[in-house]
C-alpha cells in the first residue's frame, strides 16, 4: 500500500516504494532582481527514488547544494496550490509530479504568463485582484438569515449544492493561468480561476450577488476574451472545469445584457 513516508498515518511504504532510482538532472530557472545576471538556469544532480517529487528535489537542492533557490511549497498534498510550477514546459503542481515519470532529466520554471519575483516565485498579486473584482464570497440577500424564528440559517437541497459544488474545488494554483494562451495575450483578461470563482457563488442559492458580478465579467477583459481553448480544465488537478465556467459567465452577462436593454427600450418591447 502507497504511503507519503513523512505522516503519522501509520502505514509504512514498502521497500520497493522508496527504492533508490539513481540520479536525476534538474535544470531550475534561476533569476535575481536585484542581480547583475540576466535569468538563466542551473543544473544539478539529485538522488532520487519512487517518492521523490519535484518538491523534494527542489528541497534537496535548497538544503545540499544551494541555499538561495527560492521556490513555493507548503502542504505537499496538492491542497494548497503553492507549488505551481512548469515542469518540461507543463504546468504542474510539484508535489504531484515525481521524478520517477519524467525521465533521468527534468527542467523546473516558474508559471508562464506571470511576472517573475525570484527564481520560481511569481507575482500572484495580479490574480489575486481579479479574484477581488469577483467578489468571492456570499452576497447576502434580503432573506439572509437574522436569527429570527425560521431565518435561524440557510438550508439547501443536495441538488442546489451541487449545482456549484465543482467549481468549490479550485485550490486557486494558478496552473490554468499558465495554460490559457489568453492570459499570454492579453495580462487584463479576468481569467479563468476568478471567473470560475465568480460562478461558483453566483450558482450558489443562498448568494445574492450575480449582478454586482456582471460588473467584472461583462467587460471587455471580463470573460469575453476566452476563444474556449480548453486548456484550463486540461490541466486543473482538482478536475474543476474552468473552461465550462466561463461559458456559463458568458451566458449569465449575456441575459443580464439582454434584460437591460429590454428595460431601457420599452416602446421597442411592445
Amino acid at each position: 500500500m502507497s504511503a507519503c513516508g513523512s505522516c503519522a498515518c501509520g502505514v509504512r511504504p514498502t521497500t520497493a516504494e522508496v527504492a533508490a532510482l539513481g540520479t536525476a538532472t534538474v535544470t531550475v530557472f534561476r533569476y535575481r532582481p536585484d542581480g547583475p545576471a540576466a535569468p538563466s538556469y542551473d543544473t544539478f544532480e539529485v538522488p532520487y527514488g519512487t517518492q521523490t517529487s519535484v518538491v523534494d528535489a527542489l528541497t534537496w537542492i535548497k538544503e545540499n547544494r544551494d541555499p538561495t533557490l527560492a521556490f513555493r511549497a507548503s502542504c505537499r498534498m496538492g491542497i494548497c496550490g503553492s507549488c505551481g510550477l512548469m515542469v518540461d514546459g507543463r504546468p504542474r503542481l510539484a508535489c504531484e509530479t515525481f521524478l520517477r515519470d519524467l525521465g533521468p532529466s527534468v527542467r523546473v520554471a516558474p508559471l508562464a504568463n506571470f511576472d517573475v519575483e525570484r527564481d520560481l516565485v511569481v507575482d500572484t498579486e495580479p490574480f489575486l485582484e481579479a479574484l477581488r473584482s469577483v467578489r468571492p464570497w456570499l452576497v447576502p440577500g434580503e432573506d439572509a438569515p437574522d436569527g429570527s424564528p425560521g431565518r435561524e440559517g440557510h438550508r439547501q437541497t443536495p441538488a442546489q449544492q451541487l449545482d456549484y459544488q465543482q467549481f468549490s474545488q479550485c485550490i486557486n494554483c494558478l496552473l490554468c493561468y499558465a495554460a490559457c494562451p489568453q492570459v499570454g495575450f492579453d495580462r487584463d483578461f479576468l481569467g479563468p480561476a476568478a471567473i470560475a470563482a465568480a460562478m461558483r457563488y453566483t450558482r450558489d442559492s443562498r448568494d445574492a450577488g450575480g449582478g454586482l458580478r456582471i460588473q467584472a465579467l461583462d467587460r471587455e477583459d471580463g470573460v469575453w476574451p476566452c476563444t474556449f481553448v480548453g486548456a484550463c480544465s486540461a490541466v486543473c488537478p482538482q478536475g474543476v472545469d474552468p473552461a465550462a465556467a466561463v461559458q456559463m459567465a458568458k451566458l449569465v452577462a449575456a441575459k443580464a445584457w439582454a434584460k437591460e436593454f429590454v428595460a431601457s427600450h420599452p416602446e421597442e418591447d411592445a
